[in-house]
């Protein structure tokens, strides 16, 4: 016996999808009032326009700017940029010599003098290191109680007061002050630095930005960040500075037999002062406790690596190991590299730049756009009748998830909608509407094979989530390997392009689907009606199931019950819902026809003979 189809809920899962609708547009409406979300998306330098700043790297001495130099202060820069929260900047090199940096919109004053500061490589000693979030205070109220004044003394009874006149109060001894013996002497650790150290938190953006308020004193002991934002330290005063670094450079391990290993290492080589400075710490780190054998290196205020000393390093040379791979490893070496050449940066211009593209293109982009929908909605109308209808409103329904995710994400997150971005909604269109005609296919291919709506609905739905669900899954993977190799526009364009099939896939499963289901019950789409675009005859479809074992030839009445000719013999056309049966192929079908389009012609001849 066959067992029935599972019932389905398709209210459920529209209730969910105007949970998703509310939650986004009642958070923009939240956030407009109380904060500042805007109810529009934050357009990219393209389309809005901003500010350019043209910076030119000098090196001091005899150092010339090389492509390299200029590379890694192109990261430093986006770094920081990044960090601010300013999205879709665009940081370039100009003639191999200027760096253009162009930030769309208004950038705070801050912002703007990230840009302008030129980077420091640092070396110093760790002194202390914890989690990255700042530590509760540990008793509430210990200050008011501290702070609070004792009652006064009563004056006996009966006696005068006394004409002599009030000792003076003696200052309250202070604690006395432990001068740091060395720059790894945790007498550096004040009270002071420990409660700064303690309420300092390194998952705030505004700690993990780098510049010159981040690099503290030289000579004193201050806290940073890892620039990952993973930990935080308390360092000493600088010991050794990035111009003393000869040079660095990645690299695979040579052992001291001379053969090749599969470990990433960095190799640093310091100048004559640099190697006897590097010569006195790495002595007496070698013979401190963790963490205080630890050596950090310090770039924009922020510690890129803090690797331990296991032996002094006599001779400048010093090698780093640890979790690295091709690109970490190399990464660091420029990091160190940059940190030879100490810079610093003229700038040579800074100006409002309108937008490149501006208004007028965006408002082309938005009309190809509408003309896109237009086609898809003209093209569904015709091929589905009123089914093409489900097809515009789930268009419209993806749409407006996609606009609400994207204003979330401008007023979270920092995005900008560049003309790139745009593009790739456009795109879209298309994906999502194929995501549409593989379903109403499928459920046309079901009512051929005899299949009632109801039933063509759900059985169509379960193969065409497959097919669906694959073809999502090549755009999305595409649009990730897009965005992760690509810079500037393009990785815009592949933004939207993932995050739209995410949305297809939210509106095919929540709304589409559970629509269609709601409208195979009723009397309009279930009847076959010439409009409804699920004719049986329009489908070609031979014979379609009509309940209790019988069948129906395309254009008779439902309840009519029609069997084969007299004489021949019986074969199958359709079969109910649930049998357990193995459906025909389409040639199968056209040969079946084929053999009985002979019998009938060949009986036809044999009558003749015998009249």
């Amino acid at each position: 016996m066959a067992t029935p189809p599972r019932r389905r809920r398709p209210v459920r899962s529209l209730v969910t999808l105007l949970v998703v609708l509310v939650g986004l547009f009642g958070a923009l409406l939240a956030g407009n009032r109380w904060s500042d979300a805007s109810m529009t998306p934050a357009l990219a330098l393209d389309l809005e326009g901003g500010t350019q700043i043209i910076l030119t790297p000098v090196a001091d001495g005899d150092e010339e700017v090389t492509d390299d130099t200029i590379e890694q202060t192109i990261e430093i820069i986006r770094q920081r940029v990044d960090a601010s929260g300013v999205a879709e900047a665009e940081i370039t090199s100009q003639g191999g010599r200027n760096i253009v940096v162009a930030l769309p919109g208004r950038p705070s004053p801050e912002t703007l003098e990230l840009v302008r500061e030129s980077a420091q490589m640092l070396f110093r000693p760790v002194l202390a290191v914890s989690g990255p979030t700042a530590v509760p205070e540990a008793q509430e109220g210990a200050d008011d109680a501290a702070g609070a004044e004792e009652p006064a003394a009563e004056e006996p009874a009966g006696e005068e007061p006394t004409a002599e006149e009030p000792a003076a109060e003696e200052p309250a001894a202070e604690a006395p002050q432990v001068e740091p013996t060395d720059p790894s002497d945790l007498a550096w650790i004040t009270p002071e630095l420990q409660a700064e150290f303690d309420a300092y938190d390194c998952t705030l953006p505004e700690n993990l930005t780098g510049g010159s308020s981040l690099v503290g004193d030289p000579d004193a002991a201050v806290v940073a960040c890892d620039e990952n934002g993973f930990a935080k330290y308390v360092l000493g005063p600088v010991e050794v500075r990035g111009d003393d670094v000869e040079r660095a450079e990645s690299g695979l391990r040579v052992s001291s037999t001379g053969a090749v290993t599969n470990d990433w290492v960095v190799n640093i080589e310091f100048d004559g002062e640099g190697g006897r400075l590097f010569r006195e710490v790495t002595t007496r780190l070698s013979s401190l406790e963790s963490p205080r054998d630890q050596f950090a290196m310090v770039l924009d205020g922020l510690v890129i690596s803090a690797p331990s000393v296991n032996e002094p390093i006599t001779n400048g040379q010093a090698e780093i190991s640890g979790t690295f791979d091709r690109e970490s490893a190399g990464t660091l070496a420029r990091q160190l590299s940059f940190g030879a050449l100490p810079l610093t940066f003229e700038v040579q211009s800074e100006q409002q730049v309108s937008a490149t593209l501006g208004t007028e293109q965006l408002q082309r982009g938005i009309l190809a756009g509408a003309i896109g929908l237009l086609l898809v909605g003209l093209y569904s109308l015709v091929q589905y009748r009123a089914l093409g209808l489900l097809t515009i409103a789930s268009l419209v329904i993806a749409g407006a998830v996609a606009y609400g995710v994207i204003a979330v994400l401008s007023w979270t997150y920092g995005y900008r909608l560049s003309l790139a971005g745009v593009a790739g909604l456009i795109v879209a269109i298309g994906i999502t509407a194929d995501s549409f005609i593989v379903y109403f296919e499928r459920i046309k291919d079901e009512l051929r094979d005899g299949r009632p709506l109801a039933a063509a609905v759900e059985v169509g739905w379960a193969r065409a989530r497959r097919t669906i669900l694959a073809s999502d899954a090549v755009s999305f993977l595409a649009a990730v390997v897009l965005y992760v190799l690509a810079v500037g526009g393009v990785r815009g364009f592949a933004f939207t392009l993932g995050l739209t099939t995410l949305v297809d896939l939210l509106v095919v499963f929540l709304f589409t689907h559970p629509v269609m289901a709601l409208l195979a019950r009723t009397r309009f789409f279930s009847s076959g009606h010439a409009l409804s675009g699920l004719d049986p005859r329009l489908l070609q479809a031979k014979t379609r199931y009509t309940g209790r074992g019988g069948v129906a030839r395309a254009g008779e009445r439902a309840g009519a019950r029609s069997g084969p000719p007299e004489g021949e013999v019986p074969r199958r056309t359709a079969v109910p819902v649930g049998a357990d049966e193995r459906r025909t192929t389409i040639a199968e079908r056209r040969a079946a026809e084929r053999r009985a389009s002979s019998s009938t012609s060949a009986s036809s001849h044999d009558e003749r003979k015998d009249a």
